[in-house]
């Protein structure tokens, strides 16, 4: 076993491999970028070492750069990880022949299934099933129309050197297949460096159905469990779990045993997965071999009571795997979901930023957080925005489904937006709860996953009124017990009135609230009057809250709001940053932000659809200045983490002007472009002449 270990990763992943790697007595080298100089896997690392910039590209991509330090530092391997270099083989072969252990599979096992195309090939002549499609090398515009129309519809196009659901396309008729082509090309040159793509025929509704496969240089090649991840958004995975629900003794060992061929045939070594498709006649096809680790590991760790990240390092120090089919055992059932800053109400656009108050579910034989993400760290626009996984365990899947729901209601996070609430209904939905699922799933059931304003957002909003409330008597009275008057009543805030009840008047926004008719977020006007034993909430917007009588009382303890609302008492999780708090309720987090009640009757513009939604890089112009456009149509193409956004013209008009350019890195807020809406007159006149 080699005594020290470069890990050419960062974040969560980085960490878990830490963690392992010291359990064995391995010491760890890590390395960060200007964006991660304090980042948890450089404190966690016995050393680090300095990349360089924070986008990828002058970071964790400089392959040559990295080896130098494994050989500066001794490292006697190097564990890629997933992503960035972990399925690059031109890595792989630099690590071999600098004398490096590369904690994968071999440069030629990554080469043969680096390309979709070629290795569909492969796995066709191994007897794996194949879906129908085409992977060939002519990649030309009328070539791949051609061979579309061939095909038939609906169509899938894929980035052949990719995955994540990064270029990928779904055609649905002859119309769309060359914009998608181009479009699919163009993202997947983004993000993998090679645009050839690959086509088959897109099955409706399917389960993705995966093998964990592990194989040695001793001829040693198993299956440990499947994981369904069919669950899924844009393509990439948001819920694993292990085993596969639903499918039988036989039709398991079917999978295992082509996943095995697979490996074979590629003469694999490690930690591998082979990805299928499973249609709902229990027919299955190869889609793809991941030559790595996957996000999703932790699922079979949780059913086999095995450390895969501790096979990888065996297995790359010359070890035969620790168990053979025969005694590979599955126990239980796991779940895992990918916590995400994210937002759900806005087409699940990343979120950048601070990450102001984090409270994690307490972690035991049930509960697993994976996690490169500490509270008051930055989600970085340069990276996956994910936060953390949550992984549970128990001995059936109900229970251990009633344990994700459970750890997500503990999950606290504040300070930049996420998709726990959204988590947390996926696994609340009857049909998941029924394991009837596809990879369709968030797509059918959308609205009620995505979730709107609902009863419980009202009651949030009448809970944020009493916490201003008794937060502004608690402010005040900790100011008077340091004043010359300690008992002085203008010190009290206590909204006194003569011959008058007390009347506290809270102005709030709240970014769970709907907006108006027009488009715009609220402000949210409450006059709480005091009672002999609380508050009664008035309300002064009409849309505020549905019209009915709110008597509330509570108190503050540390950061917990004690309420009763009409007899109902709960204690309410609260973290305060300035004028801003949120409140952790069961259905949720809500934020809000308390404003001067002197303006409170205005009203927030909604945001400009012409401006950047989140940090991020311009693709491409999809017009000219000058152009003639309509409400709806794609104006500018930008890129954020790696995903693809279209912004589009709010309404009819001109195009006037481009303020930034194809390659160019803008801000959440900036404007982009400008477009001049087309004069009523001039409609009234083309009317005219119709």
């Amino acid at each position: 076993m080699f005594t020290k270990l470069l890990i050419a990763n960062r974040g969560e992943i980085a960490c878990r491999i830490i963690k392992t790697a010291k359990s064995m007595g391995v010491r760890t080298i890590a390395l960060y970028s200007d964006a991660d100089k304090d980042a948890r896997h450089v404190a966690m690392a016995d050393e680090s070492f300095y990349l360089g910039g924070s986008a990828p590209a002058d970071s964790y991509l400089k392959a040559d750069v990295i080896i130098d330090i494994a050989k500066k530092a001794g490292a006697g391997a190097i564990h890629p990880g997933y992503g960035f270099l972990s399925e690059n083989a031109d890595f792989a072969r630099k690590c071999e022949q600098n004398g490096i252990a590369f904690v994968g599979p071999g440069s030629e096992a990554i080469d043969a299934m680096g390309s979709k195309s070629a290795a569909k090939e492969i796995m066709g002549k191994a007897n794996v099933p194949l879906v129908p499609g085409y992977h060939g090398d002519d990649q030309s515009d009328d070539n791949l129309v051609h061979q579309a129309k061939l095909i038939g519809f609906p169509l899938l196009i894929k980035a052949a050197y990719g995955g994540g659901g990064k270029g990928m396309r779904i055609v649905e008729n002859e119309s769309e297949i060359l914009a998608a082509v181009k479009s699919a090309r163009r993202e997947a040159t983004s993000s993998f460096g090679n645009d050839k793509l690959l086509m088959e025929r897109y099955l409706r509704q399917p389960r993705h159905v995966e093998v964990q496969v592990f194989a040695d240089t001793h001829g040693n090649v198993i299956y440990l469990s499947d994981r369904d991840c069919s669950i899924q958004r844009r393509h990439q995975k948001v819920v694993e779990e292990a085993p596969a629900p639903g499918l039988s003794d036989a039709l398991r060992v079917q999978m295992g045993q082509a996943a095995v061929a697979a490996a074979k045939a590629i003469d694999y070594v490690g930690a591998g997965t082979v990805e299928f498709l499973l249609d709902t006649d229990n027919s299955f096809y190869f889609m793809e071999m991941n030559t790595r680790l996957q996000v999703e590991h932790p699922v079979t760790e949780m059913v086999t009571g095995q450390d895969l990240v501790k096979w990888q390092l065996m297995v790359a120090s010359g070890d035969e795997l620790p168990l053979t089919q025969q005694e590979v055992r599955i126990h239980g059932h796991s779940f895992e979901v990918r916590i995400y800053a994210e937002d759900p109400q806005n087409d699940f656009l990343p979120a950048s930023g601070k990450l102001n108050f984090l409270r994690e579910p307490e972690q035991n034989q049930h509960v697993r957080i994976d996690s490169g993400i500490r509270e008051n760290d930055v989600i970085s626009n340069f990276y996956d925005p994910m936060i953390a996984k949550l992984i549970v365990w128990d001995e059936s899947r109900p229970r251990a489904l009633q344990r994700l729901v459970h750890a997500l209601e503990s999950y606290q996070i504040s300070g930049l937006r996420h998709n726990i609430e959204f988590l947390a209904n996926i696994a609340e939905h009857p049909a998941f709860a029924a394991a009837d699922f596809s990879t369709d799933f968030i797509e059918r059931y959308g609205d009620a996953l995505i979730g709107s304003a609902s009863s419980e957002a009202q009651t949030a909003l009448a809970l944020a009124g009493l916490y201003q409330v008794l937060s502004r008597k608690q402010a005040a009275k900790a100011l008077a017990i340091n004043s010359q008057d300690p008992h002085s009543p203008w010190g009290q805030m206590s909204g006194f009135r003569l011959n008058s009840n007390s009347i506290h008047h809270v102005a709030l926004l709240c970014d769970e609230t709907p907006e108006t008719k027009d488009g715009e977020q609220p402000l949210h006007n409450l006059l709480l009057v005091a009672q002999a034993d609380g508050y009664q909430l008035t309300v002064i917007n009409p849309y505020t809250l549905d019209e009915q009588v709110l008597n509330l009382s509570g108190e503050l303890r540390d950061d917990v709001l004690l309420a009763e609302i009409n007899g109902h008492k709960s204690k309410i999780p609260v973290s305060h940053q300035g004028d801003e708090f949120t409140l952790f309720l069961s259905s949720g987090s809500y934020h809000f932000k308390a404003v001067l009640a002197q303006v409170a009757e205005e009203q927030v513009s909604s945001v400009d659809k012409l401006k950047a939604p989140m940090n991020g890089t311009v693709v491409t112009h999809l017009v000219d200045v000058g152009a003639s456009v309509t409400a709806g149509q794609g104006l500018l193409v930008m890129e954020a983490m790696k995903m693809e956004y279209t912004i589009e013209s709010p309404f009819d008009g001109t195009v006037t002007a481009f303020y930034f350019q194809s390659g160019e890195l803008v801000t959440d807020g900036a404007q982009l472009l400008e477009v001049e809406p087309l004069a009523v007159d001039i409609v009234n006149a083309n009317n005219k002449e119709a």
